[in-house]
């Protein structure tokens, strides 16, 4: 998967990889379908933050939901 690439079917994956990773409840809030592909970069840049790293703490997890908020359509 090419992720320089913008596409739905990416941004899904992204999406996907997050929430799992976050152990995110309400996935329903943060859904592919809420980000545009004119967010895809800044929706990347999170992807690669949260991939990269192992724990996150409170304020981390908190500050990673507020900007996926920001990116919504």
């Amino acid at each position: 998967m090419d992720l320089n690439v913008k596409s739905t079917e990416n941004i899904q994956y992204m999406v996907d990889a997050i929430t799992k990773k976050l152990r995110m409840v309400n996935t329903g809030a943060i859904s592919p379908e809420h980000f545009s592909s004119s967010s895809y970069e800044e929706l990347k840049d999170i992807y690669e933050l949260v991939a990269r790293k192992n724990t996150f703490s409170p304020n981390e997890m908190q500050a990673i939901a507020e900007e996926l908020g920001n990116l919504r359509k």
